[in-house]
This record gives C-alpha cells, structure tokens and sequence, in this order.
C-alpha cells in the first residue's frame, strides 16, 4: 500500500484541505470461480495491494475527484449527478456516489483523491477497491455508517447498476470484511461466512501475466448468460433451483442434453466449483495441504477447459508454476481471459520460486511478468 502521509500531503496540495484517508485492499480468490452469481461458495483472501481514498469538504457544491494513477480530475455537481455510466475510470467512484444518494442521503461538495497500487485488469480487485474506499469516505463525510456486509452490497449496486458490470459480490465483501493472516469462505447466498486460517509458513505468489482483461467486457458477460441459461433448463424440472448453487452433478447428467454444449460445460464448471470451494476450506483448516494442492489443480484444469476462461499465457504460468519448488497449489485467479495466477507457496522458498517463475515464464512466452510476494491482510478501514 501506498504511504497515506504521501498520499494526504498531495491531496492538501492539490485541493488546500486535508483529508480524512480510508484503505481498502484488493483480493485474491484462492478458489471458487464465477460461483458467486451463483449463489455459491468463494474463497477469497484481502491482500496487501490497496486503494487509498482521501476527502474533504468543499463550500461550492461540486464533487471533484482526482485520480493520482491517471492523473487526470474529473468534476460533478452534487445536486445533479450523471445518470448513466460515461465508460471512464470516474464511473467506479461516482457509481458509489449514486447509489448511496439513491438510498436518501444528502450528497454534499466534496474533494476526492485517489491513489492505489492494485495492478489495474489484473483480476486482483482494483474496481471493488475503489468502490469500498470511496463508500467509506464519503460516509464519513455524511456521518453514516453501514456494516461491512452491507456496504458490499451498495459497492456491488454501484458496479451492477451504475457501472454496466454484472460481477458478483465477492470482490466487494472481502475488501471491505477481510481478516489478516486469513482466507474468508463467502456463502454468497446469504453473505454468511467462517474464516479458514492461512499457516504461516505460506506466502501468496501472486504472478501477473501482463494480459489485462475487463470484467465489463463481452466474455463475461458471455459465460454468465450461459450459466443461467443452463440453470433455467434444470428449473424447468425441478422449480426449486434458482441458481447453480441449487444444482447437483446428477442434475447435469440428466438434463445437459437439453442444454447447448457450450451452456452445460460452464454449468459443469460451477456446480463442481461449488464442491471444491468448500472442500478446500476444510482442507485449510485441518491443514491438509496436498489436498488443498490437489483441489486447486482440478479448478485450473475446470476453469481453463470447462468454463473457458483462461487463456495460453495464464495456463503457461500455471504449468510453469507446478514445476518449481515449494509449490502447494497453483490457478488462474479473479474474472479470468487473462489477469493472474495465484500460487500458494512455502515461505521460504517463496523469493527463489517467484524469480525462477519470472524467467520461465519470459522465456517461453515473451513477456516480462510482475511476480509480488504477499499476505492475507486485514478489511477496508480508516488509516488517517
């Protein structure tokens, strides 16, 4: 994360007030992919890459935010605020702006910087993180507060609503409930959730492939139209199934043919994700980690060939991962199409296996990739 005195000082610099400063992280999913609209089971972890959101009053009515990554400002009237999304990185903060107005607060003037270090397209969260910093903000400005749980929600409506994204509600939950040094296995059905313990002895090798993807894009939108046609294909049988979560592998034996190929192969990936995502959560807590290996090598292998998400740089990182020492387990992670890899790794072995991972990867496929050594870190919360 970014220093919030650096971060403070620019922001008094450029608007001539201090700020209140809130952080919220970033995440990596250790396993359970596109199961969250779904209704189903993720599991993700905080991480030490965060947004940082700084805001101060202003006295002329206007809302000006100032992006430090783009370095660019973008300026709004409080009392008439855009209706629709303009496709700019403002959308994201501006989204959350909406939506709490739409929930009957007052919205007054206000300065908003922002200033992160999550890997933009990464899959690693930057858009949820930039919604929960700027939820906190400007909540402490109006003197409201809302529980964790329900600020994700209002950040996930910002990106459904607002920004035109249909992403779940795990990037939002986890920035804003996460836990240090812990996994957080979502019930996204009902927002329940337990927290599994990460050993110490395990660092996050989070290996970027430098191919960016866009959850707004059309392959997402793509994938999650075909898993709900397939859900509505069971509902014609049995009604009580709403989503996927509801699904069963025998479910699919008995009604794939009525689905089209490609919608019973991404229902196939999901109903059996779901399986994995718990299976893994009691894996980690009885510290079973060749199970755990086990499981996220057969969510890899289910997201790349079943849901087809990933693509031939990621499934490179993934096998070059799987051939290094120290290495637990290894999966593309986040919305897929690109983004990267997640590689659970003995911490001791943890700076060796980034830098071998790096050059092999270089060499085989041409790119230079950005390989961070993390841990699980702690939710969204105030820092000045």
């Amino acid at each position: 994360m970014h220093d919030p005195a650096v971060f403070r000082s620019m922001h008094l610099a450029r608007f001539q007030a201090a700020p209140a400063v809130f952080a919220a992280p970033g995440r990596v999913n250790l396993i359970g992919e596109h199961t969250d609209y779904a209704e189903g089971f993720v599991m993700p972890a905080a991480i030490d890459f965060a947004t940082l959101a700084g805001i101060s009053p202003r006295s002329d009515g206007k809302i000006v935010v100032y992006s430090e990554n783009y370095g660019e400002e973008r300026s709004f009237e409080a009392a008439l605020l855009p209706a629709i999304a303009s496709k700019h990185w403002s959308d994201y903060p501006l989204g959350v702006v909406a939506i709490l107005a739409g929930e009957g607060h007052r919205i007054p003037g206000f300065s908003l910087s922002l200033w992160g270090d999550v890997p933009l397209g990464s899959g690693l969260s930057s858009s949820a993180a930039v919604e929960v910093a700027t939820a906190l903000a400007v909540c402490s400005l109006i003197e409201t507060t809302y529980p964790g749980p329900v600020l994700a929600r209002l950040c996930q409506r910002a990106e459904n609503e607002f920004v035109g994204a249909s992403c779940g509600i795990m990037d939002q939950f986890i920035s804003a409930n996460g836990q240090e040094n812990h996994a957080l296995l979502l019930d996204c059905r009902d927002l329940s959730f337990r927290l599994a313990p990460i050993p110490a002895h395990i660092a996050l090798v989070i290996a970027n492939t430098m191919v960016k993807h866009s959850v707004a894009g059309g392959d997402y939108t793509t994938r999650r139209a075909e898993v709900e046609a397939a859900c509505a294909t069971i509902a014609r049988h049995r009604p009580e199934v709403r989503f996927l979560r509801d699904a069963t592998v025998e479910d699919l034996e008995k009604w794939g043919h009525e689905m089209t190929p490609n919608s019973l192969k991404r229902a196939r990936h999901v109903v059996t994700e779901n399986l994995r995502t718990q299976a893994a959560a009691e894996a980690l807590a009885a510290n079973d980690l060749a199970e755990l290996g086990r499981l996220m090598a057969e969510a890899h292998r289910s997201y790349s060939q079943d849901f087809e998400g990933s693509c031939a740089e990621a499934d490179a990182m993934v096998e070059l991962a799987r051939q290094l020492p120290g290495l637990i387990g290894a999966r593309l992670t986040g919305g897929g199409f690109g983004g990267c890899t997640i590689n659970l790794v003995e911490q001791s072995q943890a700076a060796a296996f980034a830098k071998a991972l790096a050059g092999r990867y270089a060499d085989r496929i041409g790119i230079e990739p950005q390989i961070h050594i993390c841990h699980a870190s702690g939710g969204a919360h105030r820092v000045l």
